[in-house]
C-alpha cells in the first residue's frame, strides 16, 4: 500500500505514462489532419460528445467506489483478525494462564491468511512459527488458515481440560476464534467474488472509445492546441480508470494492494511479544510503499 502521497502521485503518472503518449500521439494526428489536409469531416458536435462525457464520469465514479467499498471491507475485516488476535493472547494468557504455542500458532494464522488470499507461498512463516505438534494436523489441508485456527481450538480445549477450566471461560476463547472464522469468511469471499465484468471492463472500453473521439469535437475550437487539452481530460478517464481497477482487487501484489505482510508482522510482534518471546522488528516502509 503506498503512504507516501508523492510516491503514490509518481506511481500513477508512470503507470498512466503509455496511454498519456498514445492520447498524444493520437491528438496530433487528427489536428494534422484537420489543419493541414482540411478534413472536414473530422470536425464533430461537441454535445454528444459532452453528454458521453457526463455518463462516463458518473459511470466511473459508482464504479470506483464500489471497488474502494470492497478495498476497505477487507482493511476492516483484517482489522477484526488484528484486534481478535491481540484477545485471544490476552485470554491464553489469563485463562490458560501463558501458552507460548498458542502465541506462536496464532501469529502463523495471519501469514497463512496473507498467503491464502494473495495465492502466495507462505511456508516459511508457518513453519518458522507453528508448534510442531500442530504441523501435522496442518499439512495438506486445502484452507490452511482454517486448519490452523481448528488446531488452536483443539489444543485450547486440551489445556482447559488439563487445568480444568470452566466451560463458560473456555467459550470466551472459543468465540474469539469464531469471530476470526467469520472474518476470514468475509476475506475469502471478496476474494472469491470479483467485481462484475460490466464494472472491471466496460468502463475501459467507454473510456478508450470516448479518448478516440474526444479530439474530434476540439480541433475546430482548440486548433493546433488540441494536443494539450484533449490529453489532460483524456488522462483524466484513464486515471479514473486505473485506480478503480487498482481498488477493484485488495488483495493483489500490487503497490496499492493491501499491506497484508505488515499487518502480519504486527500481529506477530504482539503475540510474541504478550508471552515474553523475542519477537521480529516491524516492517519498515520500502520506497514509500507498505507491504
Amino acid at each position: 500500500m503506498v503512504i507516501n502521497r508523492r510516491i503514490g502521485l509518481w506511481i500513477l503518472m508512470r503507470e498512466s505514462l503509455l496511454s498519456l503518449v498514445l492520447l498524444c500521439a493520437w491528438d496530433i494526428v487528427v489536428v494534422v489532419m484537420f489543419q493541414v489536409f482540411h478534413q472536414e469531416w473530422m470536425e464533430q458536435p461537441t454535445l454528444p460528445v459532452s453528454l458521453i462525457g457526463s455518463a462516463l464520469v458518473l459511470f466511473m465514479s459508482f464504479r470506483n467506489n464500489t471497488a474502494y467499498n470492497r478495498w476497505w471491507e477487507g482493511r476492516t475485516l483484517w482489522g477484526a483478525v488484528t484486534n481478535n488476535s491481540r484477545s485471544f493472547a490476552r485470554q491464553a494468557g489469563t485463562i490458560l494462564r501463558g501458552c507460548p504455542d498458542l502465541a506462536r500458532a496464532m501469529a502463523a494464522y495471519p501469514y497463512a491468511l496473507r498467503g491464502a488470499l494473495g495465492r502466495l507461498d507462505a511456508s516459511a512463516d508457518i513453519n518458522r512459527l507453528l508448534p510442531d505438534s500442530m504441523k501435522p494436523g496442518v499439512a495438506g489441508k486445502a484452507n490452511i488458515p482454517a486448519a490452523i485456527l481448528f488446531q488452536i481450538g483443539l489444543r485450547v480445549d486440551a489445556e482447559a481440560r488439563r487445568l480444568g477450566i470452566d466451560g463458560a471461560l473456555q467459550g470466551q476463547i472459543d468465540r474469539i476464534l469464531s469471530d476470526m472464522s467469520n472474518a476470514q469468511g468475509g476475506l475469502e469471499r471478496i476474494r472469491n467474488t470479483p467485481l462484475a465484468i460490466q464494472f472491471s471492463v466496460l468502463p475501459k472500453v467507454v473510456a478508450a472509445v470516448f479518448c478516440i473521439i474526444l479530439p474530434l469535437s476540439m480541433v475546430q475550437t482548440l486548433g493546433w492546441i488540441t494536443p494539450l487539452g484533449s490529453s489532460l481530460v483524456g488522462l483524466l478517464f484513464v486515471a479514473l480508470d486505473k485506480i478503480g481497477s487498482d481498488l477493484q482487487d485488495p488483495f493483489g501484489a500490487t503497490p496499492h494492494g493491501m499491506p497484508m505482510l505488515t499487518i502480519s508482522r504486527t500481529i506477530e510482534i504482539d503475540l510474541l511479544q504478550s508471552c515474553g518471546l523475542p519477537a521480529p522488528p516491524p516492517l519498515a516502509p520500502v520506497k514509500g510503499i507498505q507491504g
